[in-house]
């Protein structure tokens, strides 16, 4: 997400970026994360910064609570005190996966994960501690930049002769891209909505379908076989749906949202 909101902010000059890596904002060790945004002072504060390892995170439990929940409840504290704006992305995750509709911003949440609980953890946080901050969250976000589901399906398309991939959990992927728009011109926007907001890109698919299409655009001779989730057992529990519903954002900041499909093929051609 930083990188991909990086490339719009050449364009963008009414503002001072500061793309703050682990060394200027310390997620995981809030004893000094106070001291380092009172250097930085921002005006607005977009956390895209998260503990994602989301198998992991079952042993890392402690870990995981820190980066998703108590320093997001730092930064929340921080930017209400300060009076600066805060966009803090959360997740699909916060779901538990029994829905058969698309998920609004009120559906019930009961995590099924670790992950998903710290990162529910931070937006009760987050809405407590600064009832003027904007969550937004999101699903199966992807990028051209570092590693992420596309990327590592392009490389074993092109290395294996078979693959299978889970044919029973549905969402809708989400071009990193896309969202740092979204965040963009809600950040340039004349008016300031706080709330919880979803964004993904549009479609209703599985795993399974994506890889279809990641192979599809990319032109790649390879076996896609579908398997349940039973068949390919994790440490971390999924949703099997959490397809978001973008119909608020869309009426509030009148976002334009893209297909997965579409989006998808411009990632795969490098963004351009």
């Amino acid at each position: 997400m930083g990188s991909e909101l990086r490339v719009l902010s050449n364009s963008c000059s009414q503002f001072e970026w500061v793309f703050a890596d682990r060394t200027q904002v310390s997620l995981d060790n809030l004893s000094v994360l106070q001291s380092q945004l009172e250097t930085i002072e921002p005006d607005f504060i977009l956390n895209f910064g998260a503990y994602t390892a989301v198998d992991k995170a079952e042993t890392e439990q402690e870990l995981a609570d820190v980066v998703n929940h108590l320093a997001v409840a730092i930064i929340a504290l921080y930017a209400n005190k300060n009076k600066a704006k805060l966009i803090h992305i959360s997740t699909d995750y916060v779901f538990d996966g029994t829905s058969s509709i698309a998920l609004t911003e009120e559906a019930i949440t009961q995590p099924l994960n670790v992950y998903g609980v710290t990162k529910r953890a931070g937006e009760l946080a987050c809405l407590k501690l600064n009832p003027d901050a904007i969550i937004i969250r999101t699903s199966w976000v992807y990028s051209r930049f570092g590693n992420n589901f596309v990327k590592t399906m392009q490389r074993l398309l092109q290395e294996r002769d078979t693959i299978s991939v889970v044919n029973d959990q549905i969402g809708s992927p989400t071009y990193a891209a896309d969202l740092a728009q979204v965040i963009m011109d809600i950040v340039t926007a004349q008016e300031w909505i706080p709330g919880v907001y979803n964004y993904s890109n549009e479609g209703e698919i599985s795993w399974y379908e994506f890889v279809l299409a990641i192979q599809e655009i990319g032109g790649y001779i390879c076996e896609v076989n579908g398997i349940p989730t039973s068949a390919y057992p994790t440490p971390a529990r999924r949703p099997a749906y959490s397809l978001l519903d973008k119909s608020k954002i869309k009426f509030v900041y009148g976002v334009n949202v893209p297909d997965y499909k579409d989006s998808l093929a411009v990632c795969m051609k490098g963004g351009l």
